[in-house]
Parts: C-alpha cells; structure tokens; sequence
C-alpha cells in the first residue's frame, strides 16, 4: 500500500508538472475558441487570394475563419470596436496610428503589389506614356474626364485622396469626379460601364481585365506601392477577442510556406503574380 501511495503522489505531481508546462490543456487539443474574425480588403477577396489560403488555414489549425471584406478604414474601424480578430490590411499610416493608439499589436509585413490607373483605350485626358502619378491626375482634372473614386476610406481611398492632395486639386463636388462607396471589383466595373479612369491595385484589375474593357494608362510610379500588413487585435483592449486563433493566422499567413503561394499566384491565369511575398522584409526595400 505504501508503493501504491508513493505512486499516487508521483503521478498527482507529475500532472501538475504538465498543467503549469502547457497551460492546462493537452498539447494536441483543438483549439478552445474556433471561430476567426478576419477583417480584411476587397483586394484579397477580389482576387481570389484568400479563398486559396483560408481553406489550408483552416485544414492545418483547426480554426474556421469568417471573412469580412470591406475597405481598409473600415477593418481597422472594426478593429477599434472589436469586432473582428485578425486584420489584412493595405493603408500604412492608418494601420501605424492604429498600433500605436492600441487597438492592435503585432503589425507584420506579409505582401505587396502595386497601383495602377486604369480607364478607356480613347484616353481622353491623355496620360499613357506620363510617368508620374500626381501628373496624370492633374491632366484628368484639367480635361475633367471622368474619374471614378471609391470614396470608402479603404486602403486604395487613402492613396488616392494622397495623390490628389500633391496635386493640389480638389476633386470632391466636381461634375467630372464620381465616389461609388463600393469596393474595387465593383468601382472598376462602374468605371468600365461609364469610360472613365480609376486608380485600382494591380491584383483585383488583373482578375477582372476579360470583362473590363480598361488598359493600364499609367504604372511603375513609385508613389504607387501598395503594401500589405497582417495586424492581431489587442486582446489586452478586447479580451473577448480570440488572440490565439489571430496570432494562428498571422503566423500562417509570414510562413514560408504560405509566402511560396503568393508568390505564385496568378502566375497560371495571368501570366504575372497578383501579389509579391515580403515576410521578414523592409519596407523601405520593397519594389527594389
């Protein structure tokens, strides 16, 4: 009886040792909270970026992810309220002031591709073969040709509303000068519906070309990179938030292996990747 009691003992601290090691929980366990709210651009969406990497997520972790795509301004928005877990977003000093103010933590570099400005073969304003960005839009202004915007604070807004403050132009209220309040899969149609010009990344324009009917008017402009972050919400500020499956993600989405699809995607189809991999990066190196 004295052995069996010894034994006992042992065992009893043995499984303390492996509560305090590994946090109460079997280290093979599914993960607690399942559920992942991603707030992210209609570029990843658009693009069918997402629907190639969510299901290997969701296959490797055991996590579901629910996908809300909106504009960049209003993921970080549900960031603020708590509303979402996980962010991909494309809008760098929005993003910065949003780390800093606290809603997030663990701001990462994931990927990049570029703006580009789209709009009818007739170009009325004349911009093919202009080189810089601020130039062609003022040259828009000037014919007061047709410009559709988003006006939806995303990501593409945002380097939109930039290009035109260089210009020293204000478009809002002119005849010529359109918002949708819709996101870039819609806006290019609107603008391909109407012969006008809009500024579009590179990714969602090359997935929608076929039935657009748009040309590349202007590109290679460094003004024009469009760069791409994974954010975790701050469960310190929202701790109903589900931390672990937002850390899950982001880790996934800096892997190596992930980083090797994006790399190639779009290659098939388009005969150029959609997006370039730049996990573990700087950002001032990007488009070098």
């Amino acid at each position: 009886m004295k052995v069996f009691r010894n034994s006992k003992v042992i065992m009893t601290l043995m499984i303390a040792v492996l509560i305090v090691v590994f946090g109460g929980s079997s280290v093979f366990a599914a993960p607690k909270q399942k559920n992942i709210i991603l707030a992210t651009t209609t570029s990843t969406q658009d693009t069918g970026l997402l629907d190639t990497l969510i299901p290997i997520f969701e296959k490797q972790t055991g996590y579901f992810v629910k996908t809300i795509a909106v504009g960049s301004g209003q993921a970080m928005k549900m960031g603020e309220k708590g509303e979402a877990d996980v962010l991909l977003v494309h809008s760098p000093d929005a993003e910065k002031k949003f780390v800093e103010e606290g809603y997030g933590v663990n701001r990462r570099l994931v990927m990049h591709n570029d703006f580009i400005i789209v709009g009818p073969g007739a170009d009325p304003a004349k911009i093919k073969g202009v080189k810089s960005s601020a130039e062609a839009f003022k040259m828009i202004a000037k014919a007061e040709s047709l410009f559709l915007s988003r006006g939806d604070n995303s990501g593409t807004h945002a380097k939109e509303k930039k290009l035109w403050k260089r210009t020293d132009i204000t478009p809002a209220g002119q005849k010529w000068y359109q918002e949708t309040g819709q996101g870039m899969g819609l806006t290019l149609n609107v603008a391909a519906e109407k012969k006008g010009y809009t500024l579009t990344d590179r990714g969602t324009y090359l997935s929608l070309k076929k039935n657009l009917g748009l040309d590349i008017l202007l590109e290679g402009d460094a003004a024009l990179l469009n760069i791409y972050h994974v954010i975790e919400v701050n469960s310190a500020k929202w701790p109903k938030a589900n931390a672990d499956g937002a850390k899950a993600f982001a880790n996934f989405m800096v892997s190596k292996s992930t980083q090797e699809i994006i790399k190639t995607f779009g290659v098939d189809k388009y005969g150029s990747p959609l997006f370039f991999p730049d996990a573990g990066k700087k950002v001032e190196d990007l488009g070098k």
